[in-house]
C-alpha cells in the first residue's frame, strides 16, 4: 500500500496554528508582570526586653522596617526580662526570633537547656556595655566597694544579672551575702536609685541607654569603672570568653555633666537569634532588613550604628541559620 501523504492545505494549517500559539504565548509573557518570588507572609513573634530598655526600642523600630519590607508579614513583639528569658521564649515556641547576648547564649548551650541544640543566629548586632551607675557623690569607686549596699542586679532571667553575678565574683563578693540584691530591670532601677531605695545598679546595654539618660537629667550620676575586674572575670573559665575590655567614651552621657575621662568597662556582643526549623526564606528576608535598617534604627538606638555587614557573620557560639547564610552569600562582593 502506498504511504499516505499529508495534504498541503492541512500541513499549512498545522504550521500556522503552531506559529500562532507561539506568538500568543510570547505576547502573554510580555504583557503579564514578571514572575517574582513571593514575599513571606503570616505571623511571627519577636521577644525583646523590658520597657525603656534598648531591646524593646530596637524591637519597635525593627517592626516598623519589617512592615515596609515585608508587608504581608504580621510582627508581634513580646516583652521579656532579658536575654535568658528571650531564649526560653524562643525554644518553647512562644517567639520565632529574639535578641540575646552571646554570653547568655553560650551559658544556655553549655547548660544544655531545652532546645539549645536548635538555636541558630541571623546576625551579630551591636555590643552591650556593662554600666555600674551610682549617684555622683557616692563613695563607690569599684565593684569591691558595694559590700553591704542595696544593688540593682537585673531581673532573674536577664543577661544583666548573669554578668552581674560574674562581676561580683570577680570582685570577691558573694551575690547573696555581701550585697542586698534588688532583682529588677532597667524599667525600675533608675526610679529606685532616684528615690534613695538603691545605692547602685548594674545595667548591660548599648550606649547611651535612654532610661539612664533620662535619670541623669534629674539626678547627678556617675559611672563606676569596671576595668579592675577584667582579669579575674576572664579567669573564671570558658563561659566568660565572650567578654572583652572596652571603654565608654567620656561623652557617652552628656547629661551627667562635665566628664574628664573615659570609663573602663566590659562589652559583650548581641545576637539576633532564631531556631534551625525557621523557614529559610523568612530568615533570609529578615536578615536583609536588619542589615539594611542599620542607619535608620541607629538614629534612635545609637548602638545599632555598629551593625556591620563585615562583622555580622561572626555569631559565636551559634552557627548561622541557612537563610541568613544565603543572604550573606548573595551580597558578598
Amino acid at each position: 500500500m502506498a504511504p499516505r501523504l499529508a495534504l498541503p492545505g492541512r500541513r499549512r494549517a498545522v504550521q500556522t496554528g503552531v506559529v500562532a500559539a507561539a506568538v500568543l504565548a510570547l505576547l502573554m509573557w510580555w504583557l503579564l508582570p514578571p514572575d517574582t518570588t513571593p514575599t513571606p507572609s503570616g505571623r511571627i513573634s519577636v521577644a525583646t526586653g523590658v520597657p525603656t530598655g534598648v531591646y524593646a526600642k530596637y524591637g519597635d523600630l525593627l517592626k516598623e522596617d519589617l512592615a515596609r519590607d515585608l508587608p504581608a508579614l504580621e510582627v508581634r513583639l513580646r516583652p521579656s526580662e532579658g536575654s535568658v528569658d528571650n531564649l526560653r521564649q524562643l525554644t518553647s515556641g512562644k517567639a520565632d526570633f529574639t535578641l540575646a547576648t552571646a554570653d547568655a547564649v553560650g551559658t544556655y548551650m553549655d547548660e544544655r537547656q531545652p532546645g539549645a541544640e536548635r538555636l541558630r543566629a541571623c546576625a551579630r548586632l551591636y555590643d552591650d556595655y556593662m554600666q555600674l551607675v551610682v549617684r555622683k557623690d557616692s563613695p563607690v569607686r569599684s565593684t569591691r566597694n558595694l559590700r553591704g549596699m542595696r544593688v540593682g542586679v537585673g531581673a532573674d532571667a536577664s543577661g544583666v544579672q548573669l554578668i552581674t553575678r560574674r562581676l561580683l565574683k570577680a570582685a570577691g563578693l558573694d551575690f547573696d551575702r555581701d550585697i542586698t540584691p534588688v532583682r529588677v530591670g532597667i524599667d525600675r532601677m533608675p526610679g529606685l536609685l532616684e528615690k534613695g531605695e538603691l545605692d547602685a545598679f548594674f545595667w548591660s546595654g548599648g550606649l547611651p541607654t535612654n532610661a539612664i539618660q533620662a535619670l541623669g537629667e534629674r539626678v547627678p550620676l556617675r559611672l563606676v569603672q569596671l576595668g579592675d575586674l577584667i582579669g579575674p572575670l576572664l579567669a573564671q573559665g570558658r563561659q566568660t570568653r565572650f567578654y572583652r575590655a572596652a571603654m565608654m567614651p567620656a561623652d557617652a552621657y552628656p547629661e551627667f555633666g562635665a566628664v574628664t575621662d573615659a570609663v573602663k568597662t566590659i562589652a559583650v556582643a548581641n545576637l539576633l537569634v532564631t531556631t534551625a526549623d525557621t523557614d529559610p526564606e523568612l530568615t533570609e528576608n529578615i536578615t536583609r532588613t536588619v542589615i539594611r535598617s542599620r542607619d535608620r534604627i541607629g538614629t534612635k538606638v545609637h548602638a545599632a550604628q555598629k551593625v556591620d555587614l563585615r562583622t555580622a557573620i561572626f555569631t559565636d557560639p551559634l552557627a548561622l541559620h541557612e537563610g541568613a547564610r544565603r543572604y550573606y552569600v548573595s551580597v558578598k562582593p
